[in-house]
């Protein structure tokens, strides 16, 4: 599924319809955003992109802004990069409610409402090779989508555990890109919520974990579109409430690739950080008068961010003035 404007792009995947839309009301709890980094490295531009949409949408709803480390897996997680992106955070000028929450600490949630799952018949154990499937499934919007081979296995230890998605069409209202429709069976297939090395999905993770924080509104960039059907899924399967999403623009690089960690993207500069947060706000369509001052940024930005322009593209490259 790749990077195309959300006017045009049809596919029997997944159906984005560019009307305007309203998130729906958080109800009686308000309105609860976060910003969920992974710390396998210091917070870059394209990080900084999705903090200051979550955190702007948050407060522009007299909202509160949580933030949490999504530090589930392991061998991902660099050494100190979490404290670097919670200094790059201050530094910058935000300011979050409570405390972080550290997935790391939380095998337990997870170990619970993976059991749940198994009580009710929803899991199963996988033997299946990544690299086996690589070659014979069919393709979906994240990869291979799995055929469902195991399916009937009994959950045991030292096996993946994928969860039997069920044969319907999930649709939601995305904040910035309007109806989107995915086929989840079909187009994702049974996904894995537990890996042969005990380690928890990211999808069991985040959906837990937003439910336990008592989140209502996830604003956070395009890349992870595909993963909104799936934790939908995940949480009609352990009868949660689900969030309202908005997917921001992704930032790419001169040569159309995302900003990322793993593409070795330039660490912010928390010495200046105020030219950062500036092209930031240009990049998500707010017009700002001239600021001095990380305060005046900050005033301004949240009475810009609801008259923002209207974004027009899941991914949007670098301007030569925003990679300098």
């Amino acid at each position: 599924m790749g990077i195309a404007r959300a006017e045009t792009w049809r596919s029997s995947r997944m159906i984005f319809c560019p009307t305007p839309c309203v998130s729906p009301g958080a109800g009686i709890f308000g309105y609860r955003g976060r910003f969920a980094p992974t710390p396998s490295g210091p917070l870059h531009f394209g990080s900084l992109v999705a903090a200051l949409g979550s955190c702007l949408d948050a407060r522009s709803h007299g909202g509160e802004w949580r933030v949490r480390m999504e530090d589930v897996d392991p061998p991902r997680v660099v050494p100190g990069a979490a404290e670097s992106i919670l200094r790059s955070l201050e530094v910058h000028g935000f300011e979050w409610d409570g405390a972080v929450m550290w997935q790391g600490r939380r095998d337990e949630a997870y170990r619970a409402a993976l059991e749940g799952l198994v009580h009710a018949g929803r899991v199963y154990a996988c033997v299946c090779a990544r690299k086996a499937l690589a070659g014979s499934a069919p393709r979906g919007v994240e990869g291979p989508v799995y055929p469902g081979t195991c399916r009937g296995r009994r959950p045991q230890p030292g096996k993946a555990l994928r969860l039997i998605v069920p044969a319907q069409r999930v649709l939601f209202v995305d904040g910035a890109l309007g109806r989107v429709a995915c086929e989840v069976s079909r187009e994702c297939g049974d996904f894995v919520l537990r890996r042969a090395d005990g380690v928890y999905s990211y999808q069991l993770a985040v959906v837990v974990d937003d439910a336990a924080q008592g989140i209502t509104h996830v604003v956070r960039g395009a890349d992870l579109l595909a993963s909104t059907p799936r934790q939908i899924v995940l949480q009609q399967a352990l009868n949660l409430a689900t969030p309202a999403y908005m997917h921001l623009p992704v930032v790419l690089d001169t040569a159309g690739c995302k900003l990322s960690k793993q593409t070795r993207a330039t660490p912010l500069d928390d010495a200046r950080p105020l030219p950062s947060l500036l092209r930031a706000a240009e990049f998500l369509g707010m017009n700002l008068e001239p600021v001095a001052s990380l305060a005046e940024f900050w005033q301004q930005a949240l009475v810009a961010w609801p008259r923002r322009s209207r974004f027009a593209l899941r991914g949007k490259r670098l301007s030569r003035r925003s990679c300098s």
